[in-house]
């Protein structure tokens, strides 16, 4: 029996009328950037000159575009350990973040983080945390800030599917629901936790309804369509906003890589290759560039002017990561608290 299930073809709705062209292009945009960026650190991470653990998140391009897309710029993400495409999809400085995993004092941590915490407050990225469900209880306390300080932000935390097996996600979405809090959490299934599947972790395949007994509203969406993951985060993103309340949404999608390195995790016996196969058939940034060109929303000209583009700002960020100096060791018990 798979792991992971069956995946079906992606079926966008072409009734996109009501999402301006700009906005269609601009997802497509975002999610290539984030699949150029992973792609190049995968490339690039055998020279052994990042000395931190990477958990590349290509195949779930979508969600992450598709969320941060309906965010405002002093709006809060919290993310975990696969939080590339979250703090490029917000507006993270790609060079500070890409001099991170270098762990360069140019990085977005200061070289202090790694790939596993990545930071930029002046576009909401308020940490990614290592700490499975670790950024949850962040997220529900922004939004508790924001109540108090009337300040209209949201919050979204972004977390996998093993997050739902931790206690802390029950007493934040508790919390949550119980002060009407401004946070909508983002479940990115993609049936792994390591090495072990969801079958073999979880009773019952059914995330979105895990919460229902605390009445918060759950969806359960394509992770892989861009669509409906945009059109999905905007309805709960703006009752958020609106004092309606918190959501929860579980994106069903699949990565591509190990859980860590850059391996497919074919090669240590987890998961079949066929399996792997039917799910890059399925990938986020191919399945929505042939729907533009075939809506005529973009042309195969412009897709060589965005990538070439994109190739260019990635080796601009090599280059200056590669360019910048490490932490001074004399500062090494800088920022340290106890």
């Amino acid at each position: 029996m798979k792991s992971a299930r069956t995946p079906k073809p992606i079926v966008y709705d072409t009734r996109v009328s009501n999402i301006p062209p700009a906005v269609l292009r601009e997802l497509y945009l975002m999610m290539l950037r984030i699949q150029k960026v992973e792609l190049k650190v995968a490339e690039l991470y055998h020279e052994d000159e990042m000395h931190t653990p990477v958990h590349l998140c290509l195949g779930q391009e979508a969600i992450a575009a598709g969320v941060c897309a309906n965010l405002e710029k002093d709006d809060y993400v919290f993310s975990n350990h696969r939080g590339h495409g979250h703090y490029i999809a917000k507006g993270g400085n790609i060079k500070a973040m890409v001099a991170e995993l270098y762990n360069r004092a140019t990085g977005c941590s200061q070289g202090r983080g790694g790939s596993m915490h990545l930071v930029d407050t002046s576009v909401g990225i308020l940490g990614t945390s290592s700490i499975v469900a670790g950024g949850v209880p962040l997220a529900t306390g922004a939004a508790l800030a924001s109540v108090l300080k009337k300040d209209g932000r949201v919050s979204v935390a972004f977390f996998g599917d093993a997050a739902v097996e931790e206690g802390v996600i029950f007493e934040s979405i508790n919390f949550a629901m119980l002060k009407k809090l401004p946070v909508v959490y983002i479940c990115e299934n993609n049936f792994y936790a390591v090495y072990t599947p969801l079958s073999k972790r979880q009773a019952r395949d059914n995330i979105y309804r895990r919460f229902a007994g605390l009445a918060i509203p759950g969806y359960r969406v394509d992770g892989n369509n861009v669509i409906e993951v945009y059109r999905t985060a905007q309805q709960a993103i703006d009752k958020a906003r609106q004092g309606g309340g918190p959501s929860f949404l579980e994106c069903r999608t699949y990565r591509f890589r190990d859980h860590h390195d850059t391996g497919s995790g074919v090669e240590v016996g987890y998961r079949a290759q066929a399996e792997v196969d039917e799910w890059i058939a399925r990938c986020p940034v191919t399945n929505f560039e042939s729907f533009l060109v075939a809506q005529k929303l973009i042309t195969t000209g412009e897709i060589e002017e965005m990538s070439s583009a994109i190739d260019q700002e990635v080796a601009e960020a090599v280059q200056f990561a590669q360019d910048s100096p490490l932490p001074d060791g004399s500062s090494v018990l800088a920022n340290l608290f106890s």
